[in-house]
């Protein structure tokens, strides 16, 4: 929103009335204009004071860092048409099964064999790309 849209602060002063009518509202508007400067200023300061709690300087580091996982796997998913927001309702229900029945240190392992296999295939499919 711009100074121009709020009522009262337009720029050209009123049509009606003498030169001290005019003089009056233009008074009227800088000092509009004025409150509306030190309330942007008090704003400014109150942000900086919350941005720079512990809290939210963690909460903070950590949406960068989900960002940065998930444009990743995006990215390495893109080609096959799918993404992170397609697949997490199923990932979601797969986590709550595997946490219920206490399957977790199971299923770590599982992931980790998955994980090696696929290193591997990658690993072979790029041998085979640079061998020819």
């Amino acid at each position: 929103m711009t100074m121009d849209n709020i009522i009262g602060l337009e720029k050209s002063p009123g049509t009606g009335g003498d030169k001290t009518e005019s003089v009056a509202e233009r008074k009227a508007r800088l000092l509009r204009q004025g409150d509306f400067y030190r309330v942007g200023i008090a704003h400014a300061k109150a942000r900086i004071k919350h941005d720079a709690r512990p809290d939210v300087l963690f909460h903070s580091a950590l949406d960068h860092a989900t960002f940065a996982v998930r444009s990743r796997i995006d990215s390495l998913l893109h080609p096959t048409g799918i993404s992170v927001a397609s697949i997490m309702p199923y990932a979601a229900t797969i986590i709550g099964f595997i946490t219920r029945r206490r399957l977790i240190k199971p299923a770590l392992g599982v992931a980790a064999v998955l994980g090696a296999v696929a290193w591997y295939l990658q690993q072979r499919r790029t041998g085979q790309t640079q061998q020819r």
